[in-house]
């Protein structure tokens, strides 16, 4: 039986992209700012943080996309939080995750999963790229800024309060 698939437009039209572990990167995918602004907001500002969009819609016919972050050394992202689900998987470097109250020594294959409306933050301490991927709903709200009681809290407990910024 013979299917009619959707013709593939972009990095993905030859439905392999061949990865090139010496460059870490993978061919015809090109850097992405992460955001266009460092954001207003308290929690918002971000360093040192490049996002590779690794599968879309409608270059791929998909309800999700999936990314491919990278923070250089001494890079963070901003500290905010969603409607949708995340579930990342490290796979460069070593990096901390803060999740809530809580903070996260990450490595390798390690995954997070970050709930619905939960405050969060990647950083990277390290001197090597921390780099992991992060599906997520095609369809998908805005980053919003933490609350003012959200931030009083990550501000007093000990283990967040440094990422606090």
């Amino acid at each position: 039986m013979v299917t009619n698939h959707p013709r593939l437009e972009g990095p993905l039209a030859d439905r392999r992209v061949i990865f090139d572990a010496a460059r870490f990167r993978w061919a015809r995918i090109d850097p992405q700012t992460y955001k266009f602004s460092l954001g207003d907001q308290r929690g918002m500002g971000w360093r040192g943080v490049t996002r590779y969009t690794l599968a879309s819609s409608p270059a791929v016919p998909a309800k999700f996309e999936l990314r491919y972050f990278e923070l250089a050394p001494g890079g963070y992202s901003s500290f905010e939080k969603h409607a949708h689900v995340h579930v990342i998987i490290v796979l460069r470097g070593r990096g901390r995750a803060v999740v809530g109250t809580h903070v996260f020594d990450v490595a390798p294959l390690d995954l997070v999963h970050v709930p619905p409306h939960m405050p969060h933050r990647w950083v990277n301490e390290s001197e090597e790229p921390f780099g992991f991927l992060c599906p997520v709903d095609a369809q998908r709200d805005s980053p919003q800024p933490i609350d003012d009681l959200e931030w009083e809290l990550l501000r007093r407990t000990p283990a967040t309060a440094p990422y606090a910024f």
